[in-house]
């Protein structure tokens, strides 16, 4: 009987040395530098650089989804025009995210930033600082040209000095660092200098997978390392809001039976997103791709219906957080 307590006491003392090492582990080694090339993007004061630059960080990008003040929210919705002043705050398993001033700001916004540094972080999610952000921002393929313009209109906003608090990763978020889980970005090939514009599969797809990010959440992911977990656009993915609701993303494929557009018109498309919010705490841009033109809206929806059917039934978009949780 001793000799079985001192096997059971060696086991316990070995797990909680273990665990003691795990975690000085984790502390010690999350904050690593990366390193990238820096993209060599030059932003412009042209007019029309600046106009593309505003519509795509107001439409289909939607960077003022996220880099706004809260109390921002109701007028961005209404289709104001926001000062992208940062302070908003995400909180989900890895940590509480708080996106940053976008103004240029030279104290607290992006004033005291290269055009190479905010391009890098764009398409390699690595800070003026060298460490890694968070894959929130998927534009790694996104055009030389659409980069630029938007870097542009950045620069052309008005300095607002607002200081953010630095994102505050859990444990959880820690360890994916420390364990090599999260990884730089990095574009799939060479990134296009341009792309042509224009209501087309081709711009559709560029659209869907670089800038609005629609594979991003219409898809199965981890939400702790961001890596895809099932064909993309098959939607699953749910999103717990903390409004006490879970939002489960709908198929977009073009499959007879369970994909959400697959017998939707074109034109049906676009009046469904021109239509805005229908369901409150919704965490889809609804507002920004509302703005969009109805060109780019076609190429979207050519581009999904030009995908391969994916059977992937999703039974419901929205549930309470009991709900989801005890089915």
């Amino acid at each position: 009987m001793k000799t079985l307590f001192k096997i059971f006491a060696w086991i316990a003392g070995s797990i909680v040395v273990l665990t003691v090492v795990f975690v000085l582990f984790v502390y010690m080694t999350w904050e690593k530098k990366f390193e990238a090339d820096y993209p060599n993007i030059k932003s412009t004061s042209d007019s029309a650089v600046v106009a593309r630059g505003k519509y795509l960080a107001f439409g289909p990008a939607h960077c003022n989804t996220c880099h706004i003040a809260p109390d921002q929210f109701e007028n961005m919705e209404a289709g104001m025009d926001v000062l992208l002043t940062g302070g908003t705050e995400m909180h989900i398993g890895p940590g509480i995210f708080r996106p940053r001033n976008l103004t240029p700001d030279m104290e607290t916004g992006i004033g005291k930033l290269t055009d190479g540094e905010i391009a890098r972080v764009m398409r390699h999610s690595i800070g003026a600082d060298g460490r890694i952000i968070f894959p929130f921002m998927p534009f790694q393929n996104m055009s030389d040209e659409d980069m630029t313009a938007l870097i542009s209109f950045l620069r052309s906003q008005k300095p607002v000095k607002n200081e953010i608090k630095s994102t505050e990763y859990s444990f959880l978020g820690k360890m994916v660092i420390a364990l090599g889980m999260l990884k730089p970005e990095s574009a799939t090939g060479t990134p296009p200098a341009r792309v042509e514009i224009g209501p087309t599969v081709e711009y559709g797809k560029y659209l869907a997978n670089s800038v609005a990010n629609c594979v991003g959440c219409h898809s199965p992911r981890s939400l702790t390392s961001g890596e895809f977990t099932g064909p993309k656009f098959s939607g699953g993915l749910a999103m717990d809001e903390g409004t006490g609701y879970v939002y489960v993303t709908p198929n977009l494929t073009p499959d007879p039976e369970t994909g959400r557009i697959a017998n939707w018109t074109e034109e049906a498309f676009i009046e469904r997103i021109k239509n805005g919010r229908l369901v409150e705490g919704s965490p889809m841009p609804w507002a920004n791709f509302s703005w969009m033109d109805d060109d780019d809206l076609r190429a979207i929806y050519r581009y999904l219906h030009s995908l391969d059917p994916v059977s992937n039934k999703v039974e419901k978009t929205v549930y309470t957080v009991e709900e989801y949780y005890e089915k």
